[in-house]
């Protein structure tokens, strides 16, 4: 058996690995061709979007990890049926179950790896890959912490604490320095609506302001601020959940819960995030039952056909259940994993019907 472990994981190795070359290719294509349209704004030029793209590949690489496994086992055993290899090794007496065991096996270590890339380096490959695109773009300095996303607009620092989903801003400090860099005012608004041609309304404002021997305090209840901010941009420099660390995720669930904030969507990607490695092993389960269902002559293409199918639909459902349970408030462990308990419900049935064959 340690024999048909080690041919299998190398035939499934290859596959994959072919199977990985093709779709980064693509994704790559892709991506280029996305930021093509943005060459020549600000200091946005070639060097910088092959900079973006190259460090787009490793949450290429994490997210592609379970469609890849599906359609390289799906190629490897499609291989063995079309060789009758398949055929000589049920024949020898190795059951569909101590198949699924080795597939568990390789799939294990692809889990592993999957984690290894999706919590230490695609995370920080990603925000420097925006921190490239946004920095050329318009200049601007950002990066967000547990206190918000602080941003560097000329002479002024922005902090922001949280970003509505209508683009609203919470908690805005704004402090302003002169020309020498001094200190000359720091402005606290409640909230802030975009209005337009980067003029925003703030509210509730409790302005404090360094004279050169004074100290002066103003409440304002509505004042208009001009800033080079608009709401795609914030947009574009806030991580999204789905690509942070599950660390990182952690500490910020925390961070929300100590000041009462809502933090679904992110207790939702965190259990996602962890559970994410297991549906790479669930995967190459799944593709165990394809191999039984096409003729030798016309089985290959077929199979993976299916193999491209099942993992488009796997994205869909995971992207289906996280919008699912944010808006009815379901336990975040329940919307991140009934999408792989689906699908390995769906492969231990299939398995089971072919048994009973």
């Amino acid at each position: 058996m340690r024999t048909l472990r080690r041919y299998l994981a190398t035939e499934i190795i290859v596959a994959t690995a072919l199977v990985f070359a093709a779709l980064l290719m693509l994704f790559s294509f892709f991506d280029l061709v996305e930021q093509i349209k943005d060459l020549g704004r600000g200091a946005y030029n070639m060097r910088r979007i092959l900079i973006y793209v190259l460090l787009s590949l490793p949450d290429h690489i994490y997210q592609l990890f379970p469609v890849a496994a599906l359609i390289g086992t799906l190629f490897a055993l499609a291989q063995l049926v079309a060789g009758s290899e398949y055929t000589v090794m049920r024949t020898s007496g190795v059951s569909t179950a101590r198949f699924a065991g080795t597939l568990a096996t390789i799939g294990f270590l692809f889990a592993a790896l999957t984690f290894v890339i999706g919590e230490f380096i695609a995370p920080p490959a990603e925000q420097l890959a925006q921190r490239v695109r946004s920095q050329s773009i318009t200049g601007l300095v950002a990066q967000e912490f547990r206190s918000g996303l602080w941003i560097r607009d000329d002479r002024n620092f922005i902090n922001v604490v949280e970003v509505l989903p209508d683009s609203t801003l919470r908690g805005v400090r704004i402090y302003e320095f002169d020309p020498e860099y001094r200190l000359r005012s720091i402005s606290y608004a409640q909230r802030g609506a975009f209005q337009s041609d980067r003029r925003w309304l703030l509210q509730d404002v409790i302005q404090t302001r360094f004279e050169d021997m004074s100290t002066s305090v103003h409440e304002i209840e509505e004042t208009r601020w001009q800033s080079v901010l608009e709401p795609d941009l914030i947009n574009l420099l806030l991580v999204k959940p789905e690509q942070m660390s599950a660390w990182r995720l952690y500490t910020y669930t925390q961070h929300l819960k100590e000041n009462r904030q809502k933090a679904l969507r992110y207790e939702i990607a965190l259990w996602a995030k962890l559970t994410y490695p297991l549906a790479v092993l669930v995967m190459m389960v799944l593709a165990l039952p394809f191999a039984h269902f096409h003729s030798r002559q016309a089985g290959v293409g077929a199979k993976i056909f299916a193999g491209i199918m099942l993992g488009i639909g796997y994205y869909f459902l995971t992207r289906l259940f996280s919008h699912l349970g944010l808006l009815n408030d379901w336990p975040p462990a329940a919307a991140a994993i009934m999408p792989m308990t689906t699908f390995l419900a769906i492969a231990v049935g299939m398995m089971w019907w072919q048994e009973r064959r």
